[in-house]
């Protein structure tokens, strides 16, 4: 028989559950999680965050919530992944903080040597996906060039292949609290705040049912979110680009000059000229574009709208104060 817990080794554990159309799953899914960390230490609590789901994740997810511990918050609409885990944080109450998705992908058998890890010094242990053969050629490509340019210009490093299933400390829970932008790129800022870090390696599960929200199109937007968000590489490409073009014309203006006075030719070309005044002007209209979603991500900035609005919470944790401590 195992002793009991003392008093000094109870704590408080939240565990974050971002949630979008998760209805066929997510009550199964919270009722395991909840056993799972019932083992681990007596004081959790689970908050589901409902990122404007349409089908019946709310009705089906409130009749457990006292049950299995859980508080439920829905957002006034579909704010976005990270917007969700910014709510998560905000509102979670336990000294450590597990963000896991509500699809069974992550690994609950994992959980207890999340919190080992946590307990033996680490601030924040995070999931490094071992296997990505499961994954398009497209996304596996498209992740490669991200992070190859993430890793062009920055002064820290973003972990391949590490997602948001991961634990935090709550002083790092604090820290990306304290944080103020409104276009949220979760893996940068995990790795931004720094903190004694651990990976911990796993290879994702099937999906119970159903299919990812999280299609190319929420994969794009994130990429240029992470891209403008933590590097000004793409903008230091193309001034090295108009610099070799602009030289380049220069180089080309002198051999004109010297072959129509010197050699007395005359210049024919109506077809390179047309040529030459479309590609420099798609040229154009490219870093155009390049440098107005910098300006669009100011523009969100300046506007200071809030991250997320919360419409709806139902709070059942049982999470409380642990032994001998005072409100």
């Amino acid at each position: 028989m195992t002793d009991p817990l003392t008093t000094s080794d109870l704590f408080r554990l939240t565990c974050v559950v971002p949630a979008y159309n998760e209805a066929a799953h997510l009550a199964s899914f919270v009722c395991d999680l909840a056993a799972c960390l019932n083992g681990i230490t007596p004081y959790f609590e689970i908050l589901i965050i409902d990122d404007g789901s349409t089908d019946q994740t709310a009705a089906l997810i409130k009749p457990i919530l006292a049950d299995c511990s859980a508080r439920y918050l829905a957002l006034s609409r579909n704010f976005g992944k990270e917007a969700a885990l910014s709510a998560g944080l905000d509102y979670a109450r336990g000294d450590a903080v597990i963000l896991i998705d509500g699809d069974y992908q992550h690994p609950l058998s994992l959980l207890p040597e999340m919190v080992a890890l946590w307990r033996s010094g680490y601030d924040m242990v995070f999931g490094v996906i071992a296997n990505r053969d499961h994954e398009s050629m497209l996304k596996r490509l498209g992740t490669h060039l991200l992070y190859r340019l993430l890793e062009g210009d920055s002064r820290f490093t973003i972990p391949r292949n590490a997602g948001d299933f991961r634990l935090l400390d709550r002083r790092v829970v604090n820290a990306l609290k304290s944080l103020p932008e409104r276009n949220r790129f979760m893996k940068g800022l995990y790795a931004w705040v720094g903190f004694k870090s651990v990976a911990l390696p796993f290879i994702p599960l099937d999906r119970p049912s159903g299919s990812s929200s999280f299609d190319f199109s929420a994969l794009k937007n994130l990429a240029i979110t992470g891209v403008t968000a933590f590097t000004t590489l793409p903008l230091r490409i193309w001034s090295g680009i108009g610099a070799a073009i602009s030289l380049t014309s220069v180089i080309y203006a002198a051999y004109v000059a010297i072959d129509t006075v010197v050699i007395g030719k005359t210049v024919p070309g109506w077809s390179t000229l047309t040529v030459g005044l479309m590609f420099f002007s798609g040229v154009q209209l490219l870093s155009i574009g390049i440098l107005g979603e910098y300006l669009g991500r100011i523009y969100d900035e300046v506007k200071q709208r809030p991250l997320y609005l919360i419409a709806e919470d139902a709070d059942n944790s049982r999470i409380g104060l642990k032994p001998g401590e005072k409100s």
